[in-house]
């Protein structure tokens, strides 16, 4: 799961196969926030699915479209 730090905000990105479908794989962010303290992450954003209408034939795409829609939902991108 590639790790990218944007301003103070550090966002993970997957592509994730889907179970129910060998094929396709679907887009997924988790985005924390800034803390006070180092050894603890402020999730801002839990770890879910993004562009629900959206599935991807591989795993780069999806992370690639992961990574897009995270760096939108972020305050002042």
């Amino acid at each position: 799961m590639p790790i990218e730090h944007v301003g103070d905000y550090e966002i993970e990105y997957a592509g994730v196969k889907l179970a129910s479908d060998r094929d396709n794989w679907a887009a997924t962010v988790t985005i924390f926030g800034p803390s006070c303290n180092p050894m603890h992450r402020n999730p801002i954003f839990p770890c879910q699915r993004v562009l629900l209408d959206t599935v991807f034939h591989d795993e780069k795409s999806a992370e690639q479209e992961a990574r897009k829609a995270a760096v939108e939902m972020l305050p002042h991108h």
